[in-house]
């Protein structure tokens, strides 16, 4: 499987979630050139947490934020979770997942980011346009939270 670049077509125009969602290409850039039964685990185990802790961040995102799709987009992450937990439990079991996980997140990034996250997107850069006291306060909490920098 190909390295992953960032590039524009993956950008949802909201900089803390383009910065996360470089961060899990990264993981799984890195989950790719691991050689070693070690490499994989420990890469596998941050990538697999950071992708969770992703999803809350998103969704406690669209809380602050009022948005209307939030319960159809948390039944997406829902699904998702459940995969990566099933994952993690074949992995604790001595399996060999990596490449399962490679080929389910890359195409889950492009799918999630182009569909899921185009739908909340526009709704979370219109708030930053008009009502950017209110967003940068509720972003600013979330980011400490999370313990978002950007």
């Amino acid at each position: 499987m190909p390295r992953i670049d960032w590039t524009d077509k993956l950008s949802t125009g909201i900089p803390v979630i383009d910065g996360q969602h470089r961060r899990i290409i990264g993981y799984i850039n890195d989950l790719h050139q691991a050689r070693t039964q070690q490499g994989v685990a420990e890469t596998l185990g941050e990538l697999l947490d950071y992708t969770l802790s992703h999803f809350e961040f998103e969704e406690a995102m669209m809380e602050e934020a009022g948005y209307s799709g939030l319960e159809e987009h948390k039944r997406t992450h829902d699904a998702f979770r459940a995969r990566i937990e099933a994952f993690g439990e074949r992995h604790a079991h001595g399996e060999d997942i990596a490449d399962e996980v490679l080929v389910l997140l890359t195409s889950w990034l492009y799918e999630h980011i182009a569909e899921d996250d185009g739908s909340y997107a526009p709704y979370i850069r219109d708030q930053q346009l008009n009502e950017p006291e209110a967003h940068a306060t509720w972003l600013g909490r979330l980011r400490r939270k999370f313990g978002e920098s950007q």
